[in-house]
């Protein structure tokens, strides 16, 4: 964290809040901080909106690291 910025956790939770707000709103999704968690069975459905987070994430410059999924 760089010196003099203060609740940088909190200001990345409120971003991520914001590009994800009406796939959250679903209840198919929730997001904690730099943890994205999609809760959903079916395969298709979730290959789906993984698909949807990633390009969201990719519009915003955000990235997510491959070897940390699962």
């Amino acid at each position: 964290m760089f010196f003099r910025l203060m609740n940088l956790s909190t200001m990345f939770q409120i971003m991520i809040n914001e590009i994800l707000w009406d796939l959250i709103n679903t209840g198919k999704m929730a997001s904690f901080i730099d943890d994205i968690i999609i809760g959903i069975k079916g395969e298709e459905e979730h290959d789906r909106l993984v698909e949807e987070v990633v390009k969201r994430l990719a519009e915003n410059d955000l990235y997510v690291k491959l070897e940390k999924c699962k």
